[in-house]
């Protein structure tokens, strides 16, 4: 699915805000639905650590809001999103630059409505990789993501 003009807007804006703009990650691609986003990490002297391979925090970095900032922009304001927990496993050096795809189903989103039918509020947790451009993986990071409904999350 392609960019609309307010989702290619909105990725150049990703790109030079600050607080993403220091992570040294660049986002790619938004869809137009925002149900998949693309981020590019390029080892480069801002992401290079000591040893030279792409700095733990910025692969973090680089990933870190689009689980929840897709989730509210496909719930709507009826519904409350914050980042609850994350976990980064490390696998192999990142020597060159590495790609991450965040996508988000329909049924999932479906899901997430259904069971806040009957519950104040749930945990979800997604896994992301983190690959190569053979489609090494690099690291894996988990984020839980916590869902409730506007009315009651205050």
């Amino acid at each position: 699915m392609p960019e609309s003009l307010r989702t290619r807007l909105e990725r150049h804006a990703f790109n030079v805000f600050p607080a993403y703009f220091g992570t040294g990650g660049r986002v790619t691609y938004i869809a137009h639905d925002w149900r998949e986003v693309r981020v590019e990490i390029p080892r480069s002297l801002r992401t290079r650590n000591y040893v030279g391979t792409i700095f733990g925090g910025s692969m973090y970095g680089a990933v870190d809001p689009f689980f929840m900032i897709m989730l509210i922009k496909n719930l709507g304001p009826g519904y409350v999103v914050w980042d609850k927990a994350a976990a980064i496993r490390f696998k192999r050096p990142g020597r060159s630059t590495l790609r991450a795809t965040f996508r988000l189903s329909a049924e999932e989103l479906d899901g997430i409505r259904a069971a806040l039918e009957t519950r104040r509020s749930i945990d979800r947790t997604y896994t992301l990789q983190i690959t190569d451009a053979d489609g090494t993986v690099c690291a894996i990071v988990d984020k839980t993501e916590y869902v409730g409904r506007a009315a009651e999350a205050a």
